[in-house]
């Protein structure tokens, strides 16, 4: 019979907590996984895309006024000599002779009067051409060479009513929207889940009062705070919508008050009031942590609720204002062009359903996740 010695014992093998096998499953789930790919190439976007974008997000083309997205650069090869010959037409010149040297163009110009070399402004204020220059004058100044470069951009999402690129304020609304999103949820659910927790677990007459409190607000017009916001906090999107969020927890105090009732019943919150943990200690570690399933899936329902939210105070003038933009507004602006310019309502569209069913996803892996006897 062999012996056993110490050394011979297998250390014990590590435990798994709860949330190991959470994440196991949450990233078992391919629809989640998948969306938080897409949400987060989305975010990444929003946040790199404005710096790495060839134009700034408020810069304006006038000779680029609704044009449609393209892969192609502009000005398109057809629109180069009718562009320069309205140039010169504005500058009083008639042109003779015009040719395309690579990316630049020369034309021969005549006047009936002298021509003034400040004339190469009317060519330089133009979109389409840079750098222009004027030669080779006759004795009698009437004739002249006039020469500049093409001025090749690219607008892969087209541009808006104004001439602005529609990709860079794109981008630039979604780094608006999804700020907004996540500022007002986070204190939403911070002020929600605290108070519905303390007031289900207590109970009894202070539950009755903190619960009255709730109906109080609820009775009042949300467009009363809305006004107050921008009184106390001005044109600050940032902390008008930290308090937008702080308005917005009163539905979450009541998901989470509804499930503290039930789980305040439970034999393992029963067992820690019998050793004499004390209220605080029990709701932290035991009523919130059991409280997360419903607040993660309502908490994929606020975000795109915020920024509705936001797009509704815009059109009343209370929320984001020009410049700058967000994903509510840039759809609410294509809707109105939707006739000619589609393109000014797809692009924000896809980025912001995207976003939406993304969150949604991810909700429901979280839920699945975190409570699996709910599947």
């Amino acid at each position: 019979m062999t012996a056993t010695y110490p050394n011979d014992i297998e250390a014990p093998t590590k435990g798994r907590s709860l949330w190991d096998d959470a994440r196991d499953r949450l990233l078992a789930n391919r629809a989640a996984v998948a969306s938080m790919i897409v949400l987060a190439v989305i975010t990444l976007l929003s946040i790199v895309g404005p710096f790495v974008s060839p134009h700034d997000y408020d810069a304006v083309y006038r000779d680029y006024v609704k044009v449609p997205a393209s892969l192609e650069a502009y000005p398109k090869p057809d629109q180069v000599q009718p562009a320069f010959e309205g140039l010169a037409k504005r500058a009083r010149l008639t042109i003779d002779s015009f040719q395309r040297d690579g990316d630049q163009v020369v034309a021969e110009v005549t006047s009936r009067r002298e021509i003034d070399p400040r004339t190469i402004r009317y060519i330089d204020r133009s979109d389409l051409f840079t750098n222009a220059s004027i030669g080779d004058f006759s004795e009698n100044n009437r004739f002249a060479v006039l020469r500049a470069d093409i001025n090749y951009m690219h607008f892969y999402f087209g541009t808006d009513s104004n001439g602005r690129d529609l990709m860079t304020r794109t981008f630039m609304a979604g780094r608006v929207s999804l700020t907004i999103g996540l500022l007002a949820t986070i204190v939403a659910i911070t002020i929600g889940v605290l108070y519905g927790a303390t007031s289900g677990y207590l109970g009894g007459r202070i539950d009755q009062l903190m619960m009255r409190v709730v109906d109080v607000l609820y009775s009042l017009p949300f467009i009363f705070f809305v006004i107050m916001l921008v009184v106390f906090f001005g044109r600050n999107f940032v902390l008008m919508f930290i308090a937008v969020g702080a308005v917005e927890w009163l539905d979450m105090a009541r998901i989470v008050r509804g499930q503290t009732l039930t789980i305040k019943r439970q034999e393992y919150v029963q067992a820690a009031e019998a050793m004499g943990v004390p209220d605080r200690g029990i709701i932290r570690r035991h009523i919130v942590p059991n409280t997360l399933g419903p607040v993660v899936v309502y908490m994929t329902l606020l975000v795109p609720k915020v920024i509705l939210l936001e797009s509704f105070l815009s059109f009343l003038g209370l929320g984001v204002q020009e410049p700058m933009t967000s994903w509510g507004v840039l759809i609410s602006e294509g809707a109105r062009n939707l006739q000619g310019a589609a393109w000014m309502l797809i692009f924000p569209s896809i980025f912001l359903t995207s976003t939406l069913f993304a969150l949604n996803f991810i909700g429901d892996g979280l839920r699945d996740a975190l409570d699996p006897k709910d599947r």
